[in-house]
């Protein structure tokens, strides 16, 4: 007879690829049933984007068959509980993950990023924030279709709280939601601070696997007023191949990585990286330069998390209200999916092996 002590001691065998932990120790074994030669039992992922799931359910097998036999039928159902540093944090408490995206110069993509990123995390079956922290140049209203939507604001324990606008399954908030649309934003550094921490501290969030924060380029006092507000579970750092890109992206990694803030650095995502035209789908032409991301990775020992193609597509759609991740170009949604699934791998390893990030405290 097989019993539930003997399903277990097989599964301690079988270690997370990425905690370097086997699945028993790390509690990620739920709800074992045994009935004859048929075993059930539910693994429990630290993301619902886990790239290696396939990986886990075959070296579960494996063990199981090699302690029990080739006889038995076995049912592994998976699902996932993100993980989190930021347990009974007063400032948004239901948000397990904050992650700043963030770029040294302009028109590298940044949102673009962000966008498609936020939807492929919420397709993997995670729940999903984006804050638009680009005070001056919001691009979030447009890149989702939500321009003309404006938020609602209603009493909740004594405070007025304004509601995320949910669009295509994710909510968000952004300047662009309060102002004009047409209108220019002139406000001195202090207004601009003062403006994300309401976006943090003064809108109703609710449960959130993982918050982006789309930063404005460069370094500035945003970037400052984040990492003092709220403590950051990690950045990610968006650039282009080309020398340029990289000399501004090593600067705002480099911001990250000083003593006084110390946020780790999840990885970095490499955008434009190259062009395969329609008719030579198997061509790639590198028109900003190559590896200029892998090598800010290397440099700073930190992962690449993805490489984006130039794609028509992906600019188009933006254009249109509608990412990427919506449409069926797959070329473009394979390189946003799996970035997106070496992201939220970067966020469990960050968590199980590091310790909580705390705010910034300019004395």
């Amino acid at each position: 007879m097989i019993s539930k002590e003997d399903i277990l001691a097989a599964l301690s065998n079988v270690e997370e690829p990425d905690l370097k932990k086997d699945l028993v120790t790390l509690n990620m074994i739920k709800d074992v049933a045994v009935e004859g030669s048929k075993i059930s039992f539910t693994v429990v992922l630290t993301t619902p984007a886990c790239p290696l799931k396939e990986v886990i359910r075959k070296r579960c097998m494996d063990a199981l068959e090699e302690k029990l036999g080739t006889e038995i039928e076995v049912d592994i159902s998976m699902t996932a509980e993100v993980t989190s540093i930021r347990n009974n944090n007063p400032q948004l408490p239901g948000v397990k993950n904050i992650i700043a995206i963030s770029s040294g110069k302009g028109g590298v993509g940044k949102s673009t990023v962000t966008a498609n990123l936020a939807l492929a995390l919420k397709n993997s079956g995670a729940t999903v924030g984006i804050i638009d922290a680009d005070i001056f140049g919001p691009s979030i209203p447009l890149m989702f279709g939500a321009e003309d939507i404006q938020p609602l604001i209603t009493p909740k324990d004594g405070k007025n709280m304004i509601h995320p606008i949910n669009q295509y399954g994710i909510k968000m908030i952004s300047i662009g939601f309060l102002t004009p649309k047409d209108n220019a934003v002139v406000w001195r550094g202090p207004m601009a601070s003062q403006a994300l921490r309401q976006f943090l501290g003064d809108v109703d969030w609710g449960e959130l696997d993982y918050l982006l924060i789309d930063l404005p380029p460069g370094t500035s006092d945003i970037h400052l007023s984040l990492v003092q507000t709220v403590p950051v579970t990690g950045a990610v750092v968006v650039t282009t191949p080309q020398k340029v890109a990289i000399a501004d992206a090593t600067k705002g990694l480099a911001m990250f990585q000083q003593p006084q803030i110390n946020v780790p650095i999840l990885g970095v995502v490499e955008n434009m990286a190259y062009f395969t035209p329609e008719e030579l789908p198997d061509k790639k032409y590198y028109l900003f330069g190559k590896d200029g991301g892998k090598e800010l990775a290397t440099k700073f020992n930190v992962p690449l998390l993805g490489e984006i193609p130039i794609v028509q597509g992906i600019r188009e759609a933006g254009d249109e209200g509608r990412p990427i991740m919506m449409g069926q170009d797959l070329i473009s949604t394979e390189a946003f999916r799996k970035t997106a699934e070496a992201l939220a791998q970067q966020l469990a390893i960050r968590n199980a092996s590091s310790p909580a990030t705390e705010r910034v405290v300019v004395a």
